[in-house]
């Protein structure tokens, strides 16, 4: 196991950005009972999803190799919610489930991921790369430099996944989790393995991303934003939004970055872009699938072509700790957004277990 300080150093950082490493031990002890909410246990209020178009307080903090942007919202010395976004969506995920949160005393904060929003590369000879480990150590780096020890962890889609891998290598950094389709950790061995035809289906950008063709549409900004607007619709059949609804997320996709990020993310997941050698142990540690030991809610949306079947039951062993699971009626893919009640009970439930 390679040591925080070793981690750091070969990371070609100082002392301070050592700490984001996601190196650390852990124990796995046997999975407990599912707990339910106890009689003192807050209910949120009900909120109609679109209620809220924007958040009142947005910031920038450098943190590891990023300047961050970021949302905040609710008391500064609340109890840390961070809130994690996936692809093709930014923090407006979140724009509902914040007031909901603030309102029971928490501190919350929604990052921009690397290559969307505000979010910037302090250097422009960093390697735009996204691997799933990357993206797990700009959060600890943020958690450094707001100097939150701890926080709950919330996400969906690259948050989802970005929150287990924390929760898996450095729980004493994650309180709680509320992870959206279970256990994201990508296995890339695994992932060289064809799935059900109909599961292939529902992925037909991640391939599409994988050539030149599909490249070039993203680079170009009006079939980059059709071809996100596209996959809103298939992947949240339901979810009836407004065009400025999405024009509201579509200009983090305006980052120079975004492309780069975007791209690599999927080529790397089929193993067709390299990582970063300097992180491969933390790979070979992801790619045997490390139980999560904090307390966790998962959530399975119903709508969601890209929800497992079985109601949580191919993922429930890699959940070792106090642990519930929920599934969602009706909802699809981007589930903080489509339904907030239900996401943000999930956090505020999670955190009393």
């Amino acid at each position: 196991m390679i040591s925080r300080r070793t981690f750091g150093k070969a990371l070609g950082l100082g002392a301070g950005a050592a700490a984001t490493s996601l190196t650390g031990t852990q124990g796995l002890p046997t999975a407990s009972a599912a707990p339910r909410s106890g009689a003192g246990t807050p209910i949120a209020p009900t909120a109609h999803p679109g209620r809220h178009t924007s958040f009142a307080s947005l910031k920038q903090v450098k943190a590891g190799l990023l300047d961050v942007g970021y949302a905040e919202a609710g008391p500064a010395h609340g109890p840390v919610v961070i809130c994690l976004h996936g692809w093709p969506y930014d923090i407006h995920s979140y724009v509902d489930v914040a007031p909901l949160l603030a309102a029971q005393g928490y501190r919350v904060i929604v990052p921009y991921l690397r290559g969307h929003g505000t979010t910037r590369f302090l250097s422009s000879r960093t390697f735009r790369n996204a691997q799933q480990s990357v993206i797990a150590l700009d959060i600890i780096a943020l958690l450094d430099a707001l100097k939150i020890e701890k926080a709950v962890l919330a996400g969906f889609d690259w948050g989802s996944r970005t929150a287990d891998i924390i929760a898996a290598l450095r729980p004493e950094r994650c309180k709680a989790l509320v992870s959206v389709s279970g256990y994201l950790v990508t296995n890339l061995a695994a992932n060289l393995q064809p799935l059900a035809p109909q599961a292939e289906y529902a992925w037909w950008y991640q391939y599409y991303f994988a050539t030149e063709r599909g490249r070039l549409a993203m680079e170009d900004r009006t079939k980059r934003h059709d071809l996100a607007r596209l996959v809103w619709s298939t992947v949240s059949p339901t979810w009836q939004f407004s065009d400025a609804t999405f024009e509201r997320t579509a200009r983090a996709f305006d980052n120079p970055d975004y492309v780069a990020i975007v791209i690599h993310n999927y080529r790397w997941r089929l193993s067709l872009a390299a990582g970063e050698r300097r992180y491969d142990a933390l790979e070979k540690r992801l790619a045997a699938r490390p139980a999560i030991t904090v307390p966790t809610i998962t959530l399975d949306a119903e709508r969601d072509p890209f929800t497992a079947p079985g109601n949580g039951s191919s993922y429930r062993d890699r959940f070792t700790g106090a642990y519930d699971h929920r599934t969602l009626p009706g909802i699809g893919h981007n589930v903080p957004q489509e339904a907030p009640t239900a996401f943000a009970q999930a956090v505020i439930d999670v955190d009393h277990f």
